[in-house]
């Protein structure tokens, strides 16, 4: 018999209370249920810090939050998270900062030539402050700014690029985690989202 008094991470970003309507929505499809929660845990409690250390995977979901929803759920969590690391107290404060200057709608970039063309956004591309870079490493410098062309420039993103990553330090690997990241934060936070809204 599966417990409805257990709750995942999504459980608790969208607010879902023990025995709801909506636990009981989620806990008919256990396994879809595992599997978030398993690409949870794979991608921040795993241990494995080969190709992207813990902090590094924190401070980008952080990033990622906040840039979808600064006062949400997600990005409390992650930012909780990373403050718990060594590194984090220090750092807690200008991934925020940064977050607010990277702040913008989009979703902006360019179609090949074509009838979608009309449909072409331009769109600011975000640098972090020469401080900012200074505090966080220029490893994690790129990640952000990459993390800022995946969210707000996904047709945009192209092979320079991931060369500028890998001139920062990250590994082809290390760039697949980080882009997972990006990609399972999007829908965590859109996941939430939608279950606040069936619950309101």
């Amino acid at each position: 018999m599966t417990d409805h008094a257990t709750q995942d991470v999504l459980d608790r970003l969208a607010g879902v209370a023990a025995g709801s309507a909506l636990d009981v929505i989620r806990h008919e499809r256990p396994e879809t249920r595992r599997n978030i929660q398993d690409s949870y845990e794979a991608l921040f409690d795993s241990g494995d810090e080969t190709a992207v250390s813990a902090a590094e995977r924190l401070a980008i979901a952080a990033f990622v939050a906040l840039l979808h929803d600064a006062e949400g759920a997600a990005a409390n969590h992650y930012l909780l998270r990373f403050e718990q690391r060594p590194e984090g107290a220090d750092l807690i404060g200008v991934l925020r900062s940064q977050a607010r200057r990277a702040a913008t709608t989009g979703p902006y970039g360019a179609y090949p030539s074509g009838p979608l063309s009309r449909e072409n956004l331009a769109g600011p591309l975000f640098r972090l402050e020469t401080s900012a870079r200074s505090a966080l490493g220029e490893r994690l410098s790129a990640a952000l700014e990459h993390v800022h062309l995946l969210v707000f420039h996904p047709r945009d993103a192209q092979g320079p690029h991931l060369s500028l990553l890998r001139q920062a330090g990250w590994s082809t690997a290390a760039i697949v985690t980080l882009s997972q990241i990006v990609a399972f934060l999007s829908f965590q936070i859109r996941a939430a989202h939608g279950l606040r809204v069936l619950g309101s």
